[in-house]
């Protein structure tokens, strides 16, 4: 067994896996919130990256202003995107919501290669030095500022859903939307925060892929490469979304060191996760923390 390939790629599957389950709690809190799957989270990520990209490249901004001019930029984007193509939507059959959620991506999807063109673009250098020593390995810069926003974004979550106001309104609007709205909440608005939030932590996620992979449309395949840990974790769980996007980034790095050492199969590190999630569904489709639903007839 060969450790010094092993090692570096455990820690990679860890800093991966975080980001993972950075991308599925964005899924998570709009499906707390509204029961609908977002299929066009993956453009979240790819918006994000490219608004953040033109302010640095174009407007020449510090990384860290064009990053929080970003962050600003998306939150309002989820906004208006909820207020005027989602609400209207509301009451209607599922499956219709969900269809629009995929008609957004591939509008936004051939948007982006309208604007900004089809090749990938690279973004400016952002740290002094290429690597740095974790552990008695080398490491980009960027994974490690990767690994600190993914536990600031969790813990963030983690103090929004039990000790704010508005993250306890948003509990009880998915808990059940009619009490909700009898006891003084605006489900409308509810609903507006949540894909507010969930565009504002994609696109954080989009922007750290970005600085490491350059900016093109392959970004939004961060949609369905995260699925799998949302259906490992629960649909339903933000805890769930954190522990499955680990695993997942885990196994994604397990997967290739089996492959190099051993199968010499080739592409496992990208079909490992889909496996898995068919395992996931013929053995708990619920997910390891998601809540079963059970109807009596």
């Amino acid at each position: 067994m060969d450790w010094n390939l092993l090692l570096p790629l455990l820690l990679n599957g860890f800093i991966v896996g975080a980001l993972y389950g950075v991308v599925a709690m964005s899924f998570v809190l709009i499906y707390k919130a509204s029961q609908v799957v977002n299929f066009a989270q993956g453009e979240f990520l790819l918006v994000g990256a490219w608004v953040c990209w033109y302010f640095l490249t174009e407007w020449h901004l510090p990384f860290w202003a064009g990053f929080l001019f970003t962050m600003v930029f998306m939150t309002l984007f989820g906004i208006i995107l909820q207020v005027v193509v989602l609400r209207p939507l509301i009451g209607e059959p599922v499956i219709s919501v969900i269809m629009a959620t995929i008609g957004l991506g591939i509008f936004f999807q051939a948007l982006m290669k309208w604007i900004f063109g089809v090749f990938a673009r690279p973004f400016p250098p952002i740290f002094a030095a290429e690597r740095v020593e974790l552990l008695g390995l080398q490491v980009q810069p960027v994974y490690l500022m990767s690994l600190a926003i993914s536990v600031v974004i969790m813990a963030a979550f983690a103090w929004f859903f039990t000790a704010s106001k508005h993250g306890l309104a948003m509990r009880a609007t998915a808990f059940d939307q009619q009490v909700a709205q009898s006891l003084g909440i605006s489900v409308p608005k509810v609903f507006a925060m949540s894909w507010a939030i969930s565009a504002l932590v994609s696109s954080v996620a989009g922007v750290v892929v970005g600085v490491v992979n350059g900016v093109s449309s392959a970004l939004s395949f961060y949609g369905i490469k995260v699925f799998p840990a949302v259906i490992l974790g629960g649909l339903d769980s933000v805890v769930g979304a954190v522990l499955g996007g680990i695993i997942v980034g885990l196994l994604e790095n397990v997967a290739q060191y089996v492959d190099a050492e051993w199968l010499h199969i080739g592409n496992m590190y990208a079909i490992a996760p889909f496996y898995a999630l068919i395992l996931i569904l013929l053995v708990k489709p619920y997910g390891l923390f998601g809540t079963k639903n059970i109807e009596r007839v």
